[in-house]
């Protein structure tokens, strides 16, 4: 099959289930169907080295910042990331440039004869696992860095058998597909862990590295652990970011500036560089880590769009995200003003422990709204669980009445803070950027 266009190609990519927007994984899990498509294509994932990296938040940040390091360090690398913001091309990248136009609408065209010539179906997401995996090969990447959509075990691509894996850190999360508790959490996100792997580990959690070992000792894989294997030494708040010291098994590395804000983008960072020389076998150098990491970027997360009002846009989409959302507001966004939210939330987390973190640190303003999914929580839940915390909340229909609203009540000193999702964020970033979103829906 050939595809005529790209709307064709993303009209066919999403007439595909799709467990990212509606209620996760109502099938019996399984990998199977990712495994017979990509024999079917040749298992073109063999063809490079791969990180795999899992979390609950902190994933996306730590693989961009890793295939940054192999880009830097002269490795052509890829990079499979999710969700995207504003077009499903920038989930797939290679050397930081997503995928072509015609290049995805080629890839969909041969996924299309495999799923018809093997009598598989694939969900969409594992459609883009795959189609990431063949592109990776095609473009003759050294490297992939692989973020995982949810969990672990049964995510689509864990058919990588990475030789580094990374876990950056666990929480309370899509609990109706994981589980209850950290443990149990833990417990799935661990089972990127395969024999002959190194795991990082980039949170202190005794429980975590207590799950994490037992893997590793399972399964022949060998753990380096945060606080002993590697360290982050100092995390400290710096003019545009944070300045780090890190201790690797192989190196350390003071003062290097990580041009991101929030205390967890130092982790972030720190993780990411023990990742980059696990896979390497050895250091990846001074030069080339300062370089990389005083040019950071991540698009949506605690990133400034606009001054006077102070707008920022920020992807924290649970309970430990708006946590750490709150605590980088406190160090690197201090403003004389108000602070106001625009805030949306997708169904599957508590709305209370949500907003409560917003309301303690003093927003005083919320303007809700229902980030354009089928999982979208009614502004007008969201609004009712402000109001029963003292909050002054606004409901409005979508994001861009929600922030007009919050801009004409706002002075040149004042704060405004775009969360809950990132959805929401692609939806306010291509508003104000003027990028145009490619969604089809």
């Amino acid at each position: 099959m050939r595809f005529d266009s790209y709307d064709e190609a993303l009209t066919w990519l999403e007439s595909h289930v799709d467990f990212e927007r509606v209620i996760p994984r109502r099938r019996v899990p399984s990998l199977e169907p990712v495994v017979e498509a990509l024999r079917l294509l040749g298992d073109p994932h063999r063809d490079y080295q791969s990180v795999h990296v899992t979390g609950t938040n902190g994933k996306g940040t730590t693989t961009t910042l890793c295939a940054a390091l192999f880009a830097g360090s002269g490795l052509r690398v890829g990079t499979f990331t999710s969700p995207d913001l504003h077009a499903v091309n920038e989930r797939i990248a290679v050397n930081g440039e997503p995928i072509k136009d015609d290049d995805l609408v080629a890839l969909l065209s041969r996924l299309a004869d495999a799923e018809s010539a093997g009598g598989v179906t694939l969900t969409r997401f594992e459609l883009l696992t795959v189609a990431a995996m063949l592109h990776f090969s095609d473009e003759g990447v050294e490297v992939a860095v692989i973020e995982v959509g949810m969990g672990g075990t049964w995510d689509s691509t864990n058919v990588l058998e990475a030789p580094v894996a990374v876990l950056t850190n666990v929480d309370l999360d899509h609990t109706a597909v994981l589980g209850n508790t950290v443990r149990e959490i833990a417990t799935d996100k661990s089972g990127i862990i395969h024999p002959g792997a190194i795991a990082v580990v980039g949170t202190t959690n005794a429980i975590v590295v207590d799950v994490v070992r037992a893997r590793c000792d399972v399964v022949g894989a060998t753990p380096w652990i945060r606080g002993i294997d590697f360290d982050l030494l100092s995390n400290e708040l710096a003019l545009g970011g944070r300045l780090i010291s890190v201790r690797t098994p192989f190196a350390t590395y003071d003062d290097v500036l990580v041009r991101l804000h929030g205390l967890h983008q130092g982790e972030n960072a720190a993780t990411a560089i023990v990742a980059t020389e696990a896979l390497m076998g050895r250091a990846i150098g001074d030069e080339v880590v300062r370089e990389v990491l005083a040019q950071a970027t991540m698009a949506g997360r605690l990133e400034v769009l606009a001054h006077h009002p102070m707008l920022v846009v920020d992807g924290a989409h649970n309970p430990a995200g708006i946590a750490v959302l709150c605590a980088a507001l406190d160090g690197a966004f201090h403003v004389e003003g108000t602070r106001r939210c625009v805030i949306g939330i997708l169904s599957g987390r508590n709305v209370s422990d949500m907003v409560a973190p917003l309301v303690e640190i003093g927003f005083s303003e919320f303007f809700c709204c229902a980030p354009v999914s089928p999982r979208a929580v009614p502004a007008s839940e969201i609004a009712s669980a402000l109001r029963a915390l003292g909050a002054v909340a606004y409901e409005h229909p979508g994001s861009a009445t929600a922030l007009a609203h919050a801009r004409e009540r706002s002075t040149d000193e004042d704060l405004i803070v775009v969360t809950g999702s990132l959805y929401l964020v692609g939806e306010v970033r291509g508003e104000v950027l003027g990028i145009t979103s490619r969604h089809l829906n």
